[in-house]
């Protein structure tokens, strides 16, 4: 299949990876390539625009930050929109606004078009190993034409239900990460700050209970004081902020998603927006004048 990926980065460019070891010609714009220079030298194509990249390919994919940069890439000067042909699918992959994808669903299935949005989970490890979770929503029939390639990229693939129910379900998704982290971080802190070896309380809780892919993952890199994302928490804001907007919308309260967004504003006043969201716990650390140790 011919394929076009936008959105090279920490997560796009191993799926793209993945793609193009499933034997598939992928095609991007030129302005990615510096993300991704070894994926040129396994066979990735380089054209000049998103325009472009849309006109050769059958299917395109965009991996990108936030709504704005999946508004731009489709619908902005030399956009995907540009060069879609009546057939031909658009998968979003990023995470977004539920409200803007059901529109930008609109606008690309006026031209002829399906439009699938199918954001991710699992990080950059889950992108690398070819084993993320996605989330979909879109025409069924869509669904399965393109389920083939999620399947490259990804371990669980779930068809939610229409436009717009991939993007919910991923805001969900990064609520409970979000909170998850927050409570590993608190019951880590809880420990140190009693006297307790941190390091010993996790493996304790690994056994039990709490245990939890965060608390293994997240738990560890709190304690080796490993903040490189992973996961920007910029990123994280951008999802909760999402879903506390949809909150709004649908009047409803959620309020520790509110205290987790405030604990990531924090770390984000620090300087921390490009932190892994396990650096969460420096704001906790913080307000409890005690270093995790």
């Amino acid at each position: 299949m011919e394929i076009g990926f936008l959105g090279l980065g920490i997560m796009g460019r191993y799926m793209a990876g993945h793609l193009i070891e499933g034997g598939h010609q992928l095609f991007t714009a030129i302005h990615e390539t510096p993300a991704a220079p070894e994926l040129v030298d396994k066979g990735l194509s380089v054209l000049e625009t998103a325009e472009d990249v849309a006109r050769k390919a059958q299917t395109i994919i965009t991996m990108v930050p936030d709504t704005p940069e999946v508004e731009e890439v489709l619908f902005g000067e030399h956009g995907v929109a540009a060069g879609l042909s009546p057939g031909k699918t658009v998968v979003d992959m990023s995470s977004i606004s539920p409200i803007a994808t059901r529109e930008f669903a609109k606008q690309i299935g006026e031209l002829g078009c399906d439009y699938l949005d199918a954001p991710v989970s699992g990080g950059d490890v889950g992108a690398k190993a070819g084993t993320l979770t996605i989330m979909v929503g879109g025409a069924d029939a869509a669904f399965r034409r393109v389920k083939p390639l999620f399947d490259l990229m990804g371990k669980t693939v779930t068809h939610i239900g229409p436009n717009g129910d991939g993007q919910t379900a991923k805001l969900a998704n990064q609520i409970i990460v979000a909170l998850t982290i927050e409570a590993v971080a608190e019951g880590l802190l809880f420990a140190s700050k009693a006297g307790a070896d941190p390091v010993k309380v996790r493996e304790a809780l690994l056994g039990g209970f709490a245990s939890s892919r965060i608390l293994e993952i997240h738990g560890e890199r709190m304690i080796n004081r490993v903040f490189e994302p992973g996961f920007r928490i910029d990123l994280h804001r951008k999802d909760l902020n999402n879903a506390l907007s949809g909150a709004r919308a649908l009047g409803l309260a959620l309020p520790n998603t509110a205290t987790a967004q405030e604990l990531f504003n924090a770390c984000a006043a620090r300087g921390g927006g490009g932190w892994d969201s396990s650096g969460i716990i420096r704001a906790l650390e913080a307000m409890a004048n005690h270093e995790l140790g």
